[in-house]
């Protein structure tokens, strides 16, 4: 496809007004998400009941516990084996995404962490519970990259920002649903599985959706414009656009000329340190390394930082399900600022809350005060998670996007791994107040990161930032 055409292809979908069609996109993709975001957070929810098991002793972990004399925690393991495998999903595989195209690894994803977390439910000992989790890890790491790069592309430049908090609050559902069952069924073992396992299990169910979910979502025209698969592309954007136009029952506006191009064809690891953007690999890897610390340091151990509070583990998970529902509730008010605030800032002001509210957190010991808190900390988060999600995608070209987003976020995955351990470490030797002290140096990382380096995306297309 010519450099002419694909931008053509680019500007038509970025014109296409509000519709119900392009909402639609939003919203399946959303849902495999959704299953991720399920299996994402269970780590937290049903680690008590692993505990509880005995799935975390030194004879259950084997070679895993290696790191007993230092004080880390079982549980830590578990939390390391997740992020671990995130981190080879998103740094090693994210590319293939560039390569094959959004829809299909979309899909093979999805199928492979339902599957492999499947297994790990059965899995009789530490030891194996951690190697299946690590090898889940790899098809989440794949899907939450591809899911990023697959909703810039199809998401008109207007509307970039209400679709990833709309995308967040959808997935963000599934939270308060994971608490839930955990509240529910760790303390108990029905038909004589382990509740934990059954938890799990219910997670693992995503790929019954999978092909349904395929069914409804095309390819993204900017990856095929890109890879000079002109038929196909101007198939599904003619597709889009008459969709568009029956449900507005309106001729779409003439698409704003951008003098903007792109390369064609799938880049390499060498593009993303081109001149052009090198500061932005740069400063999306710091910032993705630290802002994790701050996300999963709360959200992936809040029962275990409310039974360090003094509270018993089936109180704790009881306000950990209070606390999971704010999750969904943070995306859905960013809808309201998404588009109108400038996204760097966005992360900036986030970052600044999480601090605050987590120092202040870690000084309570009223089972209100720390529900409070809790839920302030939780909507500071996802504030933050939806906004640069979208901001990451946003500011890498096309031929390299899944690519460029699959490095810098793998970075995240590799400090969760080792700030899982760390954490256990502080939380033993320290307590909670130290938790949240190392938390707040990350945010103070991220606003410095983020707020110096960032570039302004918000209303431009995606090819005029690539540039």
């Amino acid at each position: 496809m010519t450099p002419n055409k694909a931008a053509e292809i680019a500007a038509r979908l970025d014109r296409l007004p509000p519709s119900r069609h392009v909402w639609r996109t939003v919203l399946l993709l959303s849902l495999g998400g959704m299953f991720e975001f399920y299996d994402l957070f269970v780590t937290g929810y049903v680690g008590p009941g692993m505990v509880k098991a005995g799935m975390f002793t030194p004879e259950s972990l084997g070679v895993f516990d290696v790191l007993g004399p230092l004080g880390v925690q079982g549980l830590g393991t578990f939390v390391f084996a997740t992020f671990a495998g995130l981190f080879v999903g998103a740094m090693l595989l994210g590319s293939v995404a560039d390569r094959l195209g959004r829809r299909s690894i979309f899909v093979t994803s999805l199928l492979w962490y339902s599957v492999t977390t499947a297994i790990m439910a059965f899995m009789p000992s530490g030891f194996w519970i951690d190697i299946w989790r690590f090898l889940a890890g790899i098809g989440i790491g794949v899907e939450l990259v591809t899911i990023d790069t697959y909703i810039s592309e199809m998401i008109p430049r207007s509307e970039r920002g209400r679709a990833f908090a709309v995308s967040q609050f959808v997935a963000f559902l599934v939270v308060p649903l994971v608490a839930f069952l955990a509240w529910i069924l760790v303390p108990l073992a029905p038909l004589g599985l382990d509740g934990w396992r059954w938890v799990v299990l219910i997670g693992s169910s995503g790929a019954l959706f999978v092909f349904f979910i395929r069914l409804g979502v095309p390819e993204s025209p900017r990856w095929l414009a890109n890879h000079g698969r002109e038929a196909e592309a101007e198939q599904i954007t003619a597709t889009i656009e008459a969709a568009v136009m029956r449900e507005t029952g309106k001729v779409l506006p003439e698409p704003l000329s951008s003098a903007a191009t792109e390369i064609e064809g799938s880049g390499t690891l060498r593009d993303i340190w081109s001149p052009l953007y090198r500061k932005r690999t740069i400063m999306l890897s710091m910032f993705n390394f630290f802002q994790t610390i701050g996300f999963y340091g709360f959200a992936a151990w809040v029962p275990t930082l409310l039974i360090a509070q003094g509270i018993n583990v089936t109180r704790g998970l009881e306000y950990s399900f209070i606390i999971a529902i704010a999750n969904p509730i943070g995306p859905l008010l960013g809808v309201l600022i998404a588009d109108r605030i400038e996204r760097k800032w966005q992360i900036v002001v986030a970052a600044i809350l999480i601090a605050v509210f987590g120092m202040t957190f870690a000084r309570q010991t009223d089972a209100l005060a720390l529900i409070t808190l809790g839920v302030l900390i939780t909507l500071a988060n996802n504030w933050m998670s939806f906004a640069y999600h979208n901001y990451q995608a946003e500011v890498f070209p096309t031929r390299v996007r899944a690519r460029a987003v699959g490095f810098v976020y793998s970075w995240s995955r590799l400090s969760a791994a080792f700030a899982g351990l760390l954490i256990s470490y502080l939380l033993h030797v320290g307590g909670v107040e130290t938790v949240f002290l190392f938390i707040a140096f990350a945010m103070a990382m991220v606003v410095g990161v983020i707020g110096l380096m960032g570039p302004k995306t918000r209303g431009r297309a995606l090819e005029d930032i690539a540039h």
